[in-house]
């Protein structure tokens, strides 16, 4: 391997993608500020990332007006004071690319986190940090799936069953080599997210293994499901400083 397929650790970088509107949760607020168990999604979000070892640079791509640091949606003194606050786009591949612009330079490593997935242990981080570091190109968290999958057609017709001890369903945070990540934002393709689009960048990604804590808060009952967990005592309570 070159040293360019193995960089030197020089830090790992988080971009946080935070600027959904959160319509399907019937929301008066953006997506990541709506509450859950009196603290903002993206608060939940924010807090294992304070846990990553070799943290260097943390960035959150929020709604436009958000990106003020005296925006209300910031009281409360939870919001890390390293945090780099920069506003998202229409799309989330406008987002991700906004906040790659603000990552520091001394990140070899970048992880792209959806606010939504805000109950994420920390040690999916973990796991997805050291196959990068391990020489993977890209990798993702990812559980079985366990429901029969069928293709269909335009009709709704079946086309197929795939095997499903071959699928998985992929989680975030994904985490890349940074020359990869952005080489590929800057090649212009199109995908529905970044491993998709390091993909078709002609790049091969990992599946590691995912948590259930790690699904995607999208409907009211799936912040239902979060505010149950956070009752019985699953998850820890995120920190209120600004460390």
């Amino acid at each position: 391997m070159t040293d360019d397929a193995h960089p030197a650790s020089r830090g790992v970088g988080v971009v946080v993608v935070a600027a959904g509107s959160g319509s399907r949760l019937g929301a008066e607020v953006p997506k990541a500020f709506v509450p859950l168990a009196g603290r903002a999604l993206l608060q939940w979000a924010v807090e294992p990332v304070r846990h990553l070892e070799g943290l260097a640079s943390l960035v959150l791509a929020v709604p436009p007006g958000y990106e003020d640091p005296g925006h209300p949606a910031w009281q409360g003194g939870w919001l890390p004071a390293s945090a780099v606050l920069v506003a998202g786009g229409a799309e989330r591949t406008a987002s991700v690319a906004a906040g790659l612009a603000a990552l520091d330079a001394a990140c070899d490593v970048v992880l792209v986190h959806d606010a939504a997935r805000c109950l994420t242990p920390v040690a999916v981080f973990e796991r997805v940090v050291a196959a990068v570091r391990a020489g993977a190109d890209g990798v993702v968290p990812g559980v079985a799936v366990v429901d029969t999958v069928k293709t269909v057609d335009s009709h709704g017709f079946v086309t197929g069953t795939p095997d499903r001890a071959s699928l998985r369903a992929v989680q975030t945070p994904q985490g890349f080599r940074r020359a990869v990540l952005d080489a590929a934002h800057a090649s212009g393709l199109a995908a529905t997210d970044d491993a998709a689009l390091v993909e078709r960048a002609g790049h091969r990604v990992l599946v590691v293994e995912g948590d259930a804590l790690a699904f995607k808060v999208t409907t009211a009952d799936d912040l239902a499901r979060a505010e149950g967990l956070v009752a019985d005592g699953l998850v820890a309570v995120p920190h209120t400083g600004r460390s």
